[in-house]
């Protein structure tokens, strides 16, 4: 397995709206067929900690079968939509692979 996470930090101006159009977005990536498996979610509240980071707006975690499909993953049309759709909506994107 190959586990492709990724956190976003979303720029603060953008609305309700963007953000709910954003987060959709996020969740039509799990339609990709290379994709195994997709999780969402903001930042926890849990306790506040120095070796906690909370400052992401939006983090994705996303399982993939293998490399080759982590690959297709990253041109599958649906992914190349989104990046293009959205990437004016971040600020930062930081991208953690591990298998």
């Amino acid at each position: 397995m190959l586990i492709h996470t990724v956190y976003f930090w979303l720029k603060p101006e953008l609305t309700a709206a963007q953000r709910a159009e954003f987060r959709a977005g996020v969740e039509a990536l799990g339609k990709i067929k290379s994709a195994h498996a997709l999780y969402i979610g903001v930042p926890a509240k849990t306790t506040d900690r120095p070796i906690i980071d909370k400052s992401f707006s939006v983090a994705m975690t996303l399982v993939c079968k293998d490399v080759a499909a982590h690959d297709a993953y990253q041109v599958d049309p649906i992914h190349e939509e989104f990046v293009n759709k959205f990437k004016t909506y971040w600020s930062k994107v930081q991208i953690y692979d591990a298998d």
